[in-house]
């Protein structure tokens, strides 16, 4: 385990603070070491043999600057780099003000009587519920973020954890452009009753418009992408619930 593996868990600021205040302080320890004497005497006593004297260079106050104080400067280096090997959060609903960045988009915009709803839980999740229905030409329920940058990049993987009902959901992107029933998405096989983390490329999302694959389209572009969310169309009517405790996005190479 990383020495400071604990701080996982503390915001990154509150975590480089203290890293910087034990460097610091592991520094002045090396220096003041380093005052002795350069050259050291050591004094060894064995009965009946006098005094003998073992006299050594050891250059006590080099060994201290040149070994120790490398030593928490790799420390605070590699926590850098383990704070950037993390996973950013792209949502989760931890904050008071999460269901504000959140609707729901259902098949009434198209003449269909689909219910789908959404709420924070007592457990800090987002539970997307309803009823898919196929009358009047219906059967698609969604509930997906309001628009925003969301700075993601190219190579970027997104990793969602999602406990469902079994039932197949798709994970939607959709862009920053007046494109009427298009997202790039790919499936999310739920599995009843359990979380499963959800790890997919950008790269891998398929172009669609009303749910039919667009082939020229070519490969989504992270700097348009302004909204994603979960969509249900898999032409089952019936009851529907969905689970999400947090979006995630991994950084290529990391």
């Amino acid at each position: 385990m990383p020495i400071f593996a604990g701080l996982r868990n503390v915001s990154l600021a509150a975590a480089d603070i203290l890293i910087v205040m034990a460097t610091i302080l592991w520094c002045v320890v090396a220096l003041s070491l380093g005052r002795f004497r350069p050259r050291a005497v050591l004094r060894v006593g064995v009965a009946g043999d006098g005094d003998p004297v073992v006299d050594y260079d050891n250059e006590l106050g080099t060994i201290m600057i040149q070994k120790m104080l490398p030593l928490p400067l790799l420390i605070l280096m590699g926590s850098f780099v383990m704070a950037e090997d993390k996973p950013k959060v792209l949502f989760d609903f931890t904050g008071p003000d999460a269901a504000k960045e959140w609707q729901t988009v259902n098949d009434g915009v198209m003449g269909g009587v689909s219910e789908g709803k959404f709420k924070i839980t007592d457990k800090k999740t987002l539970e997307y519920f309803g009823t898919l229905s196929l009358e009047n030409n219906g059967g698609f329920a969604s509930v997906r973020t309001k628009a925003k940058k969301l700075g993601l990049e190219k190579g970027d993987t997104l990793v969602a954890r999602v406990r469902g009902d079994g039932r197949e959901y798709t994970l939607n992107l959709y862009l920053n452009k007046p494109l009427i029933a298009f997202s790039y998405r790919t499936t999310v096989q739920t599995k009843k009753d359990e979380w499963i983390e959800v790890e997919v490329p950008l790269d891998k999302f398929e172009a669609t418009s009303f749910g039919r694959p667009v082939k020229d389209a070519g490969a989504v572009k992270p700097e348009e992408i302004n909204a994603l969310g979960f969509m249900l169309g898999d032409k089952k009517a019936g009851p529907f619930k969905m689970e999400v405790e947090w979006i995630k996005v991994e950084r290529a190479g990391k």
